[in-house]
């Protein structure tokens, strides 16, 4: 049975650290500068998750960050390219959330519960998945070509469904890749309603409601003759 009796309260992916070498010159002026992007890119990620992507300007984004307009568009020449580079930064973090908890050793139906803590926490703690999916919703204001969401998460718990499948984890009638729809779409239709309803402040609630549903209707059941706590019949 799964262990995951909670919602995941700590992000699993740390904010990527950039290593200091102690050296002068064109290296440490580039250090400086990734240093600089990713400050300028987490004040945007904030400005977008609270006001949208039309009620920000590059202008919030200086003020925000201390900075002149002309410092942030060194590194971001537009807010498309700011807009964009969120985007990019919420999508980099799923395969390195997918390793640490692969590194936990779970089964891959447990797996597939685990990711979706580790999403439910990011969805209440962190800028870069709260403006990500603004973003992604507001995507023809943006008016720019963004990746197709829901896409990849889909492909991703098909693929640990399907690893769940082979390993005797789902119950018969179970179609892995209908299993990963149903499960994605579950997932993020109780976000976008606890988003707008309640500002996802029962989130938490809601996820772990849609969880202790629908994994158990999935998940195999242990096999009556293994089973230690089958009551005994004598004819």
């Amino acid at each position: 049975m799964s262990q995951n009796k909670g919602v995941v309260v700590e992000p699993l992916w740390p904010t990527p650290k950039i290593q200091r070498s102690g050296t002068a010159g064109p290296l440490l002026r580039q250090e400086r500068a990734e240093r600089t992007r990713e400050q300028i890119l987490h004040c945007a990620a904030r400005i977008f998750a609270e006001r949208g992507y039309q009620q920000t300007s590059i202008k919030d984004v200086a003020d925000e960050v201390a900075m002149t307009k002309g410092a942030v568009y060194f590194h971001f020449p537009n807010k498309q390219a700011l807009a964009i580079a969120v985007v990019d930064e919420l999508y980099s973090r799923w395969p390195v959330t997918l390793e640490a908890v692969r590194g936990k050793g779970l089964s891959p139906l447990d797996t597939v519960i685990e990711m979706f803590n580790a999403a439910t926490a990011a969805f209440l703690e962190d800028p870069i998945m709260q403006a990500g999916t603004r973003l992604q919703n507001e995507r023809d204001a943006v008016d720019v070509e963004l990746p197709p969401p829901y896409v990849d998460w889909t492909n991703l718990i098909s693929m640990l469904m399907r690893e769940a499948h082979q390993q005797g984890q789902l119950a018969q009638h179970v179609d892995p890749d209908v299993a990963a729809r149903v499960a994605v779409a579950a997932f993020f239709g109780s976000q976008h309603i606890s988003d707008n309803l309640n500002g996802r402040a029962d989130f938490a609630e809601r996820w772990r409601e849609v969880r202790d549903t629908l994994f158990p209707a999935l998940r195999a059941r242990p096999s009556l003759a293994a089973d230690p706590d089958r009551p005994v019949t004598r004819g």
